[in-house]
């Protein structure tokens, strides 16, 4: 029997490279509703490598999405029951990332020409863990951006057992653009989302891309049933320290940025207690806490100074606290 799912308004993006579980810790700290999701993983990665690696991540996360790659359905269902064994509340499917590497590995957004290869893909998955199982594409790729063209993805890949959609509402674009490209010069076609939860009103249907301020997201909550948030919730957490109040009805909470920076600190004390981590490779994800404060580029400089990582975190946060903060007072 399938477990009951309540899927959220707000979702921060799975971002290679960017929301590992460090990341994920923090910006737990600033909303406690929203859906966090890991970067993704490849079932290779999983099946022959480092499970506990990639999987491992603080209860507190929760809840919590395991992003995959890959095309084989057997190696997909084998790597969603490894995330549900792990504890994972939902396991996703990329069909949306558009890199190179991908498309040699033959999964990403190529995958959405070959929609019963997903439906095949995501029943294996369905079958195999009593968690939902989602799916994140695009709108279309390259010359295949017809309305028609996502319509009928949906729809396959919806018969196949899956019920939640994220929309990216741009095309990816395979040939000559680099990812970063991708998330920028492909046009947004925002309405096509729209139109997907017109003619699908029975799924759960998010829409990202190039979504930001609260103004948007509340735009974007007027057609479809949630709104997944990339790189302006990396760049600028602080703002989903308002998420649960504005848009998921809980009580605001009276929350400093010095709170969360100090309880950062506890848990860079504790990972580098158990696991040896380095505070470096878990502040790097906070450097955006004071965005647009006085003194937020002298903070950032502290705490992005590789010079001062043989310093305790305590230490190098009362050094980055300095009126003028500078790396010379080290």
């Amino acid at each position: 029997m399938k477990t009951t799912y309540a899927p959220s308004r707000l979702s921060v993006a799975p971002m290679l490279d960017w929301t590992d579980r460090h990341c994920r810790y923090f910006h737990r700290l600033l909303s406690r509703h929203a859906l966090l999701y890991t970067e993704m993983v490849t079932t290779g990665a999983l099946l022959h490598g480092d499970v506990d690696r990639h999987l491992r991540f603080d209860d507190t996360e929760h809840p919590v999405a395991l992003q995959l790659g890959g095309s084989e359905p057997a190696d997909l269902a084998a790597a969603a029951r490894l995330g549900r064994q792990w504890g994972y509340d939902e396991i996703n499917l990329n069909c949306g990332c558009p890199s190179e590497r991908v498309q040699r590995g033959a999964f990403g957004a190529c995958l959405m020409r070959e929609p019963v290869l997903v439906a095949d893909c995501v029943k294996a998955m369905v079958d195999a863990v009593d968690i939902p199982v989602t799916v994140k594409h695009r709108i279309g790729v390259d010359r295949e951006d017809s309305y028609d063209f996502v319509r009928d993805f949906v729809g396959q890949v919806a018969e196949a057992g899956c019920g939640h959609f994220i929309v990216h509402a741009r095309s990816a674009w395979l040939q000559g653009l680099s990812p970063k490209q991708n998330r920028e010069i492909p046009p947004l076609r925002y309405e096509m989302a729209h139109q997907l939860k017109r003619d699908f009103p029975h799924l759960f249907i998010a829409v990202n891309g190039g979504i930001a301020d609260y103004g948007q997201i509340t735009e974007q909550l007027g057609f479809m049933d949630s709104v997944m948030v990339g790189r302006e919730a990396y760049h600028n957490p602080w703002s989903l320290a308002g998420w649960d109040h504005a848009f998921m009805g809980a009580a605001d909470r009276a929350l400093t940025r010095e709170e969360v920076e100090e309880t950062m600190v506890a848990y860079m004390e504790r990972e580098a207690a158990a696991h040896g981590t380095g505070w470096y490779s878990i502040a790097r994800h906070m450097l955006g806490l004071r965005h647009g404060l006085p003194g937020a580029r002298g903070w950032r400089r502290v705490w992005s100074d590789h010079r001062l990582k043989t310093l305790p975190a305590r230490e190098v946060m009362a050094i980055a606290r300095q009126p003028q903060a500078s790396t010379e007072a080290a």
